[in-house]
């Protein structure tokens, strides 16, 4: 991982027009050359992505879940990809899920775990800036269903404070949701640190690193 301190620089320009001229201003933009600063939101495929994908695409389009020949061949495309992902982030193949996109799998993760310990906790710890897939769900559990949230303050520098964290944490905390990588300020958090934390501690720790896989090096079992 980058070492703390260091920063995933992200820009991002927003100009404000006003409603009566925004069709024209939309047409003149389409003749215009563009400088795209927004590729922490989304951003277009690799080359080397899209080739990789074609054959999934017209080829081999079977139900990976299907018996017959369509249906195998997909499988193994499946289980190849969730071999690549798992070397990719030192996990073990059977600990790769794969979901339709990052906020069904954070769902997943706070709402699951809450869910699934409430009988015996009900305390959620959820960083101040994180994704609204993060804040939303904790959200939810805490005006909807009664578990009590704290949100992990941050730095100047939008670092989360593990200090804090220590602080928050008691017998009912369920979960703790801090993110890898800022998709605004660019700050890494120390991952390690914050969830040793958690560890020491017997809670359940989950980050969100979609906006460092791929970009720093990231390790599950570090």
């Amino acid at each position: 991982m980058m070492p703390p301190g260091h920063h995933q620089v992200n820009v991002c320009v927003i100009e404000c027009v006003p409603n009566g001229e925004l069709r024209n201003y939309v047409q003149d933009m389409n003749h215009m050359d563009h400088i795209y600063l927004d590729h922490n939101a989304t951003t277009p495929a690799d080359p080397a992505v899209v080739e990789a994908m074609m054959p999934y695409f017209s080829g081999v389009y079977g139900n990976a879940s299907s018996v017959h020949s369509y249906g195998r061949d997909a499988r193994v495309a499946l289980e190849k990809a969730r071999e690549t992902v798992a070397e990719f982030v030192g996990a073990e193949t059977s600990e790769i899920y794969f979901t339709s996109g990052a906020t069904e799998a954070d769902n997943i993760a706070v709402k699951g775990v809450a869910y699934n310990l409430r009988k015996r906790k009900n305390h959620v710890i959820v960083g101040a800036t994180e994704h609204s897939a993060i804040l939303q769900p904790a959200e939810y559990l805490h005006e909807r269903e009664g578990f009590d949230l704290d949100i992990l303050p941050v730095n100047g520098e939008g670092f989360a404070l593990k200090d804090k964290l220590a602080e928050l944490i008691n017998d009912k905390t369920a979960v703790i949701s801090v993110m890898h990588g800022n998709h605004e300020m660019g700050a890494i958090n120390d991952i390690a640190a914050l969830s040793a934390i958690a560890r020491d501690k017997g809670v359940l720790f989950h980050t969100d690193a979609v906006q460092t896989t791929g970009k720093v090096p990231v390790n599950v079992q570090d």
